[in-house]
């Protein structure tokens, strides 16, 4: 069945909701959707040259995503541990085929998300539907993945970092973490944020929609666009900051703001304080 089809049974199907009159096409609709997720061959978002940013939203994607949600049916799961969720999205099972190193200790995929060969899962850690990861990336402890994202290859997701999940508005763009990039522990990466290839986000960089980020090196101080994300440029190595408040009681009182620091640019005294990443994967 080519993409071109199941985008528009995926609409067609969306568009009924849940109240649809064939409720099993509905279904296999749904269910061919995401099993293509799971193997990588369609993806919520995928590079593209001829759009400005580079990236492509695929909207029907995250409809159908939804789609799922509206169709599945309340069951109980799970053997040692019991759980109850929707029967559209059960937790991803694995194999040594897959050649991705999921370690014991609480770490749930769910089904509809992809992960290369080559992935490595440190427990606890959670990956959600629509979400891709390519290979040699690590998934450390205690961090999120959330719906949608796109993760490039060889990327380090530090401890405890949460890169933030998007499904509404479906034209949305969501977070993407291009090859190379390093998230530092504690780390937020949410509203679509683009993090280009091999950047830096140092321990508790938070990045959003309405974050300025302030290029000391370059003199420029970065923002989303109206109709784009906040981009992060390439080789970018970025601190959490802070700025004055100027006015008002605030600045009577001396307070400032937190705000994002873009204080280097990659070079090679970066790169081998990165030397241990290749140690752990």
């Amino acid at each position: 069945m080519s993409q071109t089809s199941l985008a528009s049974r995926i609409e067609s199907a969306f568009q009924q909701g849940a109240q649809t009159a064939d409720p099993a096409a509905s279904e296999a609709a749904f269910f061919e959707l995401r099993d293509a997720l799971t193997n990588g061959s369609i993806r919520a978002a995928e590079p593209d040259a001829t759009e400005s940013c580079g990236w492509r939203v695929n909207a029907w994607v995250k409809r159908g995503i939804l789609l799922g949600f509206r169709l599945g049916q309340l069951v109980e799961s799970g053997a040692d541990f019991s759980f109850v969720d929707k029967h559209t999205y059960p937790a991803r099972r694995f194999t040594i085929s897959d050649k991705v190193r999921v370690v014991p200790g609480g770490s749930s995929v769910r089904s509809g998300a992809y992960l290369a060969p080559g992935v490595v899962c440190m427990p606890p850690m959670y990956v959600n539907v629509g979400a891709y990861v390519d290979e040699g990336t690590m998934i450390d402890s205690h961090a999120l993945v959330g719906s949608c994202v796109q993760i490039g290859r060889n990327v380090h997701i530090s401890a405890a970092a949460q890169i933030g999940g998007v499904l509404e508005p479906v034209n949305a763009s969501p977070v993407i973490l291009e090859d190379g990039v390093l998230v530092g522990g504690n780390c937020g990466v949410y509203e679509g944020t683009l993090v280009r290839k091999r950047a830096v986000l140092g321990a508790g960089v938070i990045l959003t929609r309405s974050t300025p980020v302030y290029d000391i090196v370059r003199g420029e101080i970065l923002r989303a666009a109206q109709d784009g994300p906040l981009v992060i440029p390439e080789d970018a190595v970025v601190v959490a900051g802070a700025r004055a408040i100027s006015r008002g009681k605030a600045a009577e009182w001396g307070l400032s703001l937190y705000t994002p620091v873009i204080v280097k640019y990659r070079d090679q005294k970066t790169e081998l304080s990165l030397e241990l990443e290749d140690l752990l994967r």
